[in-house]
């Protein structure tokens, strides 16, 4: 059961399966890093996006929401007034701050737009792999952002969702 506060949400960008749900995706891809201790070894980070997200990415902002959420941000905490020197320099510096770490972060080579794919359970798809300093993969997942601001992984996909917490409103019809 979802609430009432899952459904309307703060966000940035104009589309919550475009913006906030990659953001999400991002910033879980980070903190799973994070939790498995793979961020201090991680020297490089790809994202393939696909179908959907990567056809109208640019103009719904979705490239920049996922470079944020790889920095940890989230839509309803993220300083609004920091966000233009934030992109600026990983665009121009390709510095991408990970978990309080710098790696070098190169926009035209790690984001990987792939309009004319589309994974095979949602056109939402996103695709996060970490690489080591050795090249080698570290830790790769796949996401979908499922509308709403909703994301689940590749493994969860088909899933019931379970209740995890009480909320105050629940919503069921």
């Amino acid at each position: 059961m979802i609430s009432i506060f899952d459904i309307f949400k703060i966000g940035i960008g104009p589309s919550s399966s475009h913006t906030v749900g990659p953001m999400k995706a991002a910033a879980a891809f980070s903190d799973d890093l994070k939790q498995s201790g793979l961020d201090v070894q991680t020297e490089r980070i790809v994202i393939d996006i696909y179908g959907s997200l990567a056809l109208t990415g640019r103009g719904h902002g979705t490239f920049d929401a996922l470079l944020l959420g790889l920095e940890g941000s989230l839509p309803h905490d993220i300083p609004l007034a920091d966000i233009p020197d934030r992109l600026e320099r990983i665009r121009t510096q390709h510095i991408l701050r990970l978990n309080g770490r710098e790696i070098r972060f190169t926009p035209d080579r790690d984001l990987n737009i792939r309009g004319d794919q589309v994974l095979p359970k949602h056109p939402n798809g996103l695709n996060f792999t970490a690489y080591g300093q050795d090249g080698g993969k570290l830790k790769e997942q796949i996401y979908y952002s499922v509308g709403g601001g909703f994301i689940v992984t590749d493994q969860e996909f088909d899933q019931q969702a379970e209740q995890t917490r009480q909320v105050p409103y629940p919503y069921t019809s």
